[in-house]
């Protein structure tokens, strides 16, 4: 029978160990049989929103991703629809209480057709140094599309972070394309 993966931590911090924790409290780390957005099959589902959607882990999530931008020079946070949403928010609520306010956006998959219809809302301009956020990384798929997104409107990409790494080629990816990637936890296979 084929070992369960475990996960392990990305970044070395009392915030990224008590995430762990909060993962195995709220039920994020799931067995059984599913279909990925990537559209993979796998024996095992992360649910990220069931982290960042507790009070406790969407602050920890938060104070953890500000944390490790200060000093980076981003100068605003967005995230891919709709995992990233609750991370974009915890984050821009850590840095206006840090009094160092993080301006943030959303990338849709798409272009909203109506209303606005922006594929990208929030407050981003062009030249901003930006960090994408994403909730699980497992090909990078939706996290191209969105730097694909950021980049066409002439801002520049200079950290993405996820919350999990599924360490199933997105990570690489990004790094071989010379993005500064960072995962709070990772799955160990």
């Amino acid at each position: 029978m084929e070992a369960r993966p475990t996960l392990e931590l990305g970044l070395d911090t009392d915030d990224s160990r008590r995430i762990r924790e909060i993962a195995h409290e709220v039920g994020a780390f799931l067995t059984g049989e599913f279909t990925l957005t990537s559209g993979k099959k796998s024996n095992y589902y992360i649910d990220g929103k069931r982290i960042t959607l507790s009070p406790e882990g969407a602050y920890l999530v938060g104070k953890a991703i500000f944390d490790e931008l200060v000093g980076s020079g981003v100068e605003a946070v967005g995230g891919v629809a709709t995992g990233a949403y609750p991370m974009v928010t915890a984050v821009a609520v850590i840095s206006h209480r840090e009094g160092k306010p993080v301006p943030i956006f959303i990338v849709r998959e798409v272009v909203k057709e109506h209303g606005t219809m922006r594929r990208i809302e929030g407050h981003l301009k062009e030249g901003t140094k930006v960090a994408i956020l994403e909730d699980v990384l497992t090909t990078g798929g939706s996290v191209v599309k969105a730097i694909e997104a950021v980049e066409a409107m002439g801002c520049q990409v200079i950290r993405v972070i996820a919350l999990v790494d599924r360490d199933e080629g997105g990570s690489e990816g990004l790094k071989k394309a010379g993005y500064n990637f960072t995962a709070l936890l990772r799955v160990a296979h």
